[in-house]
């Protein structure tokens, strides 16, 4: 199972989100889960912003060694699941890969939440950083719930098949 996160740049929102996954996945023991980010306008080999380095290391992540990734449409045909940080990061993907459409979602969206977009920190203090991280990490665990559940509910349906 792959997850690709995509915001605009990938230095903040997609970053962090791509760290967060990572630690929660590993803090669950699921390591069957691949996460990577990109972004759609990201300058490749950028590092991410000095505020979502010192976010994360307050949560005991390191994103020193994050380098900008910018989004090709191999890396959403790759991907088993595509969360994006807007809903317009969504429609433009969707029109960028159409066929690719079914797993492409808003990560607000497809956590539940009511707001699809969550806004960029970039250019805003480091509060806005904290206020982004919280609500990713929120949404990313609600998030791999919900993707275990549809897991389990797979797996259901193919035992009842047999």
């Amino acid at each position: 199972m792959k997850i690709l996160f995509v915001c605009t740049g990938n230095t903040c929102r997609s970053s962090m989100a791509g760290a967060l996954a990572r630690k929660i996945l590993e803090e669950r023991g699921q390591r069957e889960i691949q996460v990577s980010s990109a972004g759609i306008a990201a300058f490749p080999g950028e590092q991410a912003s000095r505020e979502a380095i010192q976010v994360m290391s307050e949560m005991g992540i390191s994103l020193h060694d994050h380098r900008a990734t910018r989004l090709t449409p191999e890396d959403i045909r790759e991907a088993d699941l595509v969360l994006t940080m807007t809903a317009a990061h969504r429609e433009y993907i969707k029109r960028l890969v159409p066929q690719c459409s079914e797993k492409v979602f808003t990560l607000a969206g497809y956590a539940g939440a009511e707001s699809e977009d969550i806004p960029d920190p970039l250019g805003y203090p480091l509060d806005a950083y904290r206020e982004c991280a919280r609500k990713l990490e929120e949404l990313i665990a609600r998030s791999l719930a919900k993707l275990a559940e549809e897991g389990g509910a797979q797996i259901n349906r193919q035992v009842k098949k047999e």
